[in-house]
């Protein structure tokens, strides 16, 4: 009977280069890259906060500049106005127009 003698693989060095930048290079890669990208994240989510709270500041204004817009349009203001003016009120020539 013949011995059978254990055969190695044998490793080129191309190869041991392929597993070690499979083996430490890709994972480092990965790590620069998810770090980049959540900070990009970061920054847009920074961005949209800013943007939220100017909304929130318009709104603001905006029901500010109603309330004034309804205050000065009220019967009382429009009928000191026109006393100011010199003009008499006449109930009579008011027209309601319904909806």
């Amino acid at each position: 009977m013949k011995k059978r003698r254990k055969s190695r693989l044998k490793i080129t060095k191309g190869e041991r280069l392929i597993y070690f930048m499979g083996a430490v290079v890709c994972p480092i890669c990965i790590l620069v890259v998810q770090i980049f990208c959540g900070a990009s994240i970061g920054n847009l989510n920074l961005s949209v906060e800013k943007l939220k709270y100017e909304i929130s500041n318009q709104e603001k204004k905006n029901e500010s500049l109603g309330m004034q817009v309804s205050e000065l349009t009220s019967f009382d203001k429009v009928k000191d106005v026109v006393k100011d003016m010199g003009l008499a009120y006449n109930n009579d020539n008011i027209i309601v127009i319904g909806k």
